[in-house]
């Protein structure tokens, strides 16, 4: 048997319903269905974080370790398998197994215990996000495959909903959602090719074996490198607009053109703020919103 921590069963039954409360059900026979098929035994107790459950395993045939994840299969996650195959370790875990019918994957062994937000506590966050910049420039250098979520489509079907969620909001918050989407505008046109992790941020690098760090959890995604930016920005945050901007920058220089990378940052505020109002926040996100202000001002 395995331990299925009660937060994750939360987590599922308010995000996914009754897929979700399905799928935490079937986890403890997933597990005993792939431990098996790919001969492994486990290791440690489980690790989970909002939508996955993860053991340490070791391969029984050689002791190779690893972690086996779970997770539910869905528009977010169908993708991770395919943009793990094309990145083939180059500064993200190595897929070492994978079942298309389930989702489930085996990857390579990193250690959770040491995310980077760890250089950040000890070093600084200036520290962490260079070596996050590392990390995202070698990520984004590599073009999308085929049949992956695109940001064209995303940015294309954000403007309609502007209207009305901004009508949601208070008149400072509707003004930034408004700016944020002509910033959008400007750069639809071109909504870029490259492989996407879409959510780089201090706790989703890991320290390796392989190498000192490795990204995890990638939600791929064809686009524009500047969509990438904003989940490191955000981490520990500091609303000084000169230190801000100093993140901006290391990030944006490794991604090219500082003009798109503005414009698309702004585009992943309005993203996230348009799924709050979905979910019936009164207001944005008072950190995301200081970021958009400044860098509006930039645009400016």
């Amino acid at each position: 048997m395995i331990h299925v921590p009660e937060e994750l069963a939360r987590s599922q039954a308010k995000c996914n319903g009754e897929a979700g409360r399905a799928f935490v059900a079937g986890l403890p026979g997933r597990a005993e269905e792939f431990l098996g098929r790919w001969g492994l035994e486990v290791t440690g107790p489980s690790m989970y974080g909002a939508a996955s459950l993860v053991l340490p395993v070791r391969r029984v045939a050689d002791g190779t370790r690893a972690a086996l994840k779970m997770q539910l299969l869905d528009e977010e996650t169908a993708g991770e398998p395919d943009g793990l195959r094309v990145w083939d370790g180059a500064g993200v875990v190595r897929l070492l197994d994978h079942d298309p019918g389930t989702g489930t994957m085996l990857l390579e062994w990193l250690d959770a215990a040491r995310p980077l937000s760890s250089v950040a506590e000890t070093s600084g966050v200036r520290e962490a996000l260079r070596i996050v910049a590392g990390l995202l420039a070698r990520l984004v250098a590599v073009p999308a495959p085929p049949g992956l979520r695109t940001l064209g489509d995303i940015a294309a079907g954000m403007p309609a909903a502007v209207p009305e969620a901004a009508g949601r909001l208070g008149t400072e918050d509707a003004a930034v959602l408004r700016e944020c989407a002509a910033a959008v505008r400007d750069v639809a046109g071109e909504p870029g090719d490259r492989l996407l992790h879409w959510d780089l941020h201090l706790d989703n690098v890991l320290a390796a074996e392989r190498e000192p760090w490795l990204a995890i959890d990638p939600k791929p995604l064809a686009g524009d490198p500047g969509f990438e930016l904003l989940p490191a920005l955000m981490d520990r945050f500091d609303p000084d607009p000169g230190e801000a901007l100093w993140r901006f920058d290391l990030l944006a220089e490794v991604v090219g053109d500082r003009r798109r990378a503005v414009a698309w940052t702004l585009g992943r505020v309005l993203q996230n703020g348009l799924w709050d109002v979905e979910d019936g926040e009164p207001e944005l996100d008072a950190e995301q919103v200081a970021l958009a202000r400044i860098l509006l001002a930039r645009r400016a």
